[in-house]
């Protein structure tokens, strides 16, 4: 059920992949996508302009929200300017194919 197939840093953390689509109406979870260049990625639209962070920041305030965790345990990992982006959280928290 909340079990997420990445692999494990040594703290407890699972590393997420984010597809990110800014300037949405709202923002919600789309589900799971095969990505041909990132593999699994989670389809996340973001009420938030791409700039000066503001996706970013949105982005880590929903999935922390999503998650039900604080927003200080979602990691941006890499992809600060990219749509794509990797996630630390903590393990068992990512739902397996869920849609919003």
């Amino acid at each position: 059920m909340l079990v997420f197939p990445a692999p494990l840093s040594e703290n407890g953390l699972v590393k997420l992949r984010v597809k990110a689509t800014p300037n949405a109406k709202t923002s919600e979870v789309m589900g799971w996508e095969d990505d041909p260049m990132a593999g699994k990625v989670l389809k996340v639209r973001i009420a938030a302009p791409p700039s000066e962070g503001k996706a970013n920041a949105e982005l880590i305030r929903f999935l922390a929200t999503w998650l039900g965790v604080s927003r200080s345990e979602v990691r941006l990992e890499k992809g600060g300017t990219s749509r794509i982006k990797s996630f630390e959280v903590p393990d068992g928290t990512v739902p397996e194919g869920t849609g919003s």
